[in-house]
């Protein structure tokens, strides 16, 4: 076991959380929110100050990060865990365990709360990743605001709170402090700060902060329970080399990308497979597909297909992984299709697809070449950065927090070389957008997270 000795700005963490019984954590992924969250815990259980705390997580979060964090440090050693995973009866098994903390993945939020009727008897709530319930119309919203305002404290961590603009916030910050700051309703906070980005027909589709005061003025509501930390400012850690390798499809083919985009209809003759996009996100996201190298269709028994159309994308990420040297290159993939065809054109370097807790200690280890993860399953809490530093984006995602937080998987602390994260984009393309857009709400977050930081020199 290892001895903790916390870093300033871990040590600035864990004395808000003790100094705050609703509060929200925004440090940059590879900060320590795990360790720094739970020595603040096992300090508070030692004065009483909270009896029985659960954490809602990812699931691969729940399973093993927080349990692997208690076993590495002496100073949670005793802390016992249990995880309320699988199946309802399993899971209602661990919840009547007696324990000193409790897991379950975020998924089970609803089942969590009809289990207790709407009266959780946790006195504390840690909900790792708080940016998964920012829509207030998910169901696992609905049900966490109807039973959490009974729990003493509540301890909210996220790397990224606002992925898609200021918009994110409320649903956020209602479970942290049921409306004080930011309004009772959603409805009012939108009044009060937001207006239409979006709209037809009197119909509202997307939201956007009404000016720059407004920003201001929403940093300011939520900064005495919120904190903001970032990497750069406290670790001495290299920036990553982010790399644009740009593919270029021959020219019949980019013809018969622009036909499909301006038609919305694809034919392939050789195969007599005719695809039809009905709306425009369908024909976005069978656009981006296309870039890729294949597309879906569904056949005459109404089953999903793969047509293959070219493999100047898999030419490029094979480049990349012989210009590794054998060093290990985990690989984000955007569609199912995408697998199938990485596995057949590396099939020599025998790729695995992350899924197990097997795969993240044999890729720890340096054992696996080749790693294929979709950043769903990778985006929060995994430590990768022992098994290697190629990050390649076979298709990069359009949220922004899908993008950080993968790329944190490699780029965190322990980390020994420098990151490298290559995005292959196919030139002339609807593939070139979703940087564009991630890189536009990169700024947005960066000026809130950059307007609470200044709250830690309270601390410091």
């Amino acid at each position: 076991m290892k001895q903790f000795k916390p870093h300033s700005y871990q040590e600035v963490t864990i004395k808000h959380i003790k100094d705050n019984p609703r509060c929200g954590i925004f440090l940059d992924m590879g900060m320590g929110k795990t360790v720094s969250t739970l020595t603040a815990l096992n300090d508070l259980m030692y004065i009483l100050d909270i009896i029985k705390p659960i954490v809602i997580a990812p699931k691969k979060v729940a399973e093993s990060t927080w349990k692997d964090e208690i076993d590495k440090w002496a100073h949670l050693n005793g802390m016992t865990a249990s995880v309320a995973v699988g199946t309802a009866k399993q899971r209602a098994k661990a919840l009547e365990e007696e324990a000193d903390i409790y897991f379950i993945n975020r998924e089970n939020t609803k089942w969590l709360c009809e289990y207790y009727s709407n009266k959780l008897p946790f006195d504390c709530v840690i909900i790792d990743e708080l940016s998964s319930f920012k829509s207030p119309r998910s169901v696992r919203f609905k049900h966490l605001r109807k039973c959490i305002a009974s729990c003493h404290r509540v301890i909210g961590l996220t790397g990224t709170p606002t992925p898609n603009g200021y918009p994110d916030l409320w649903a956020q910050i209602y479970l942290l402090d049921a409306g004080e700051r930011l309004g009772k309703t959603l409805s009012e906070f939108r009044r009060r700060y937001l207006e239409p980005a979006i709209m037809k027909d009197h119909v509202v589709y997307t939201w956007r902060v009404r000016s720059a005061e407004a920003e201001k003025e929403i940093a300011e509501k939520i900064s005495d329970i919120c904190i903001s930390m970032k990497a750069k400012d406290y670790l001495s850690m290299e920036e990553p080399t982010y790399i644009n390798r740009y593919v270029e499809l021959k020219t019949p083919l980019l013809k018969q990308y622009k036909e499909f985009e301006k038609e919305n209809i694809l034919d392939f003759l050789d195969s007599g497979v005719e695809l039809t996009a009905f709306t425009s996100t369908a024909l976005r996201n069978k656009l981006m597909q296309f870039a890729n190298g294949a597309v879906y269709y569904e056949d005459e028994d109404i089953k999903r297909q793969v047509q293959d159309i070219h493999d100047e994308k898999i030419e490029a990420l094979k480049e990349i992984i012989e210009e590794a040297k054998g060093q290990p290159v985990l690989v984000a993939y955007k569609y199912r299709s995408d697998i199938s065809k990485i596995h057949e054109a590396l099939k020599e370097y025998k790729p695995r697809l992350l899924e197990t807790d097997k795969d993240i200690k044999e890729w720890n280890k340096g054992k696996i070449p080749v790693m294929l993860t979709h950043p769903k399953s990778a985006g929060h809490g995994l430590n990768l950065q022992d098994g290697g530093h190629i990050l390649v984006w076979f298709g990069v995602p359009d949220g922004l927090e899908d993008y950080q937080q993968t790329n944190a998987r490699l780029q965190r602390q322990g980390q020994k070389e420098p990151v490298l994260i290559y995005h292959l984009i196919v030139k002339g393309t609807e593939d070139e957008a979703p940087l564009k857009n991630i890189m536009r709400k990169d700024k947005t977050q960066e000026a809130l997270l950059e307007r609470i930081k200044y709250k830690i020199q309270e601390y410091m």
